[in-house]
């Protein structure tokens, strides 16, 4: 067995014992450990779609040791989710039950430059949130700005990536870039829903998958989830332009400690007929949505660049009564983003150090790439 392939077992054990009890779920459900296996061990001609992803947007945004190749600049805050009567009767999971369930977020910019500038146009915004379930389970949800996403395949995504290199501001018209959204019509549109929010807290965030909820009598219903704010409010470009490179950042911690920063989680429903398998594809905006329930987020996590660091959430650890749909994005994502884990937890690859609490670093470029998982 080889050096690589061993380290890759290593940074696999690290990532199960990580997900604690979830671990044996993930490991069903995605095949991560041979997945990470084969990305560790592939020559670079039969590389994984997954581990082409990560190269690429290594290839767009620079290799910055230590951190994420997709939203990067990011910070982690602390809070609790309590479901309401509308969720349990949709879903049978624990994360329903009415509860307090202690939650841990972290909110990012979509480029893989951890110094990128807040304000940077075409870049989506996310929140990731891991919830802590009764028991020592963890279920994790991963949303972003985006309405719906660019692309509904890893291949495609990939695809999009190599356009996007390919398309310098020097590049000949049409570029790769314009061919692509020729053949993909609905990139550009996904491109065009992106906007600045004045704050993190003021963003609505989109669950771009479908999933499927099972109730406690065995009823199945596909969902989107929306991660939605008490205000939503944008920025123009011009605003934005003018605005400091950490505004959403500073901004956010600024107002923690002056109250909590509350979202309300929701579920569009799909029905009958409506395709789940491509996140490129928005439902009809007359589909039902729901309240699940309330996210408050109300400290700040010391140290978030370390804390960040030892995070890994997957659209794919999931618990019993939420289940992957036929949409093939969870379990790509997932595995890019294990790829992502594995390299940044390579010892010796540690960062130069953080300028500030979020981790930016100064020798980063600060140009935004236009689209990120």
């Amino acid at each position: 067995m080889t050096h690589l392939v061993k380290t890759a077992q290593n940074i696999a054990m690290a990532i199960l014992k990580e997900a604690g009890s979830c671990a044996r779920r993930l490991v069903k459900s995605l095949a991560y450990v041979p997945l990470l296996l084969a990305s560790a061990a592939a020559s670079a001609d039969d590389r994984p779609v997954t581990t082409q992803i990560v190269d690429l947007a290594n290839k767009l945004d620079g290799v910055h040791p230590g951190f994420r190749a997709f939203h990067a600049k990011g910070v982690v805050v602390e809070g609790s989710f309590k479901a309401s009567p509308e969720a349990a009767r949709l879903s049978g999971a624990t994360l329903f039950n009415g509860s307090s369930i202690p939650a841990t977020a972290r909110f990012s910019d979509g480029s893989g430059m951890p110094n990128v500038a807040d304000g940077s146009p075409g870049m989506p915004r996310g929140i990731a949130i891991k919830y802590h379930l009764p028991g020592g389970t963890d279920t994790d949800m991963v949303t972003n700005s985006f309405k719906f996403f660019p692309v509904g395949t890893g291949e495609d995504f990939r695809d999009l990536l190599r356009a996007i290199i390919a398309s310098p501001p020097e590049a000949p018209k049409p570029t790769k870039l314009d061919q692509f959204f020729v053949s993909h019509p609905n990139a550009p549109k996904a491109l065009g829903t992106l906007a600045t929010p004045d704050s993190f807290a003021d963003e609505e965030y989109h669950g771009i998958n479908a999933f499927i909820f099972v109730s406690k009598s065995g009823q199945r219903q596909a969902v989107r989830y929306l991660v939605v704010p008490e205000t939503l409010v944008h920025l123009t470009p011009e605003e934005a332009a003018k605005q400091s490179p950490d505004f959403l950042f500073d901004e956010l911690t600024r107002r923690i400690a002056q109250k909590p920063v509350v979202f309300h989680l929701k579920a569009q429903l799909a029905e009958p007929g409506d395709q789940t398998k491509d996140g490129s594809q928005p439902w009809p905006d007359d589909r039902k949505v729901v309240e699940l329930g309330v996210l408050t987020l109300n400290k700040p996590v010391p140290n978030s660049l370390e804390a960040e660091k030892k995070l890994l959430f997957m659209p794919t650890s999931l618990t019993d009564g939420i289940e992957l749909s036929d949409d093939p994005l969870p379990s790509v994502r997932a595995a890019a983003y294990g790829v992502s884990f594995a390299r940044r937890s390579q010892p010796g690859l540690g960062s130069s150090g953080p300028d500030n609490m979020n981790g930016h670093t100064s020798n980063a470029p600060t140009q935004a790439s236009t689209v990120s998982p």
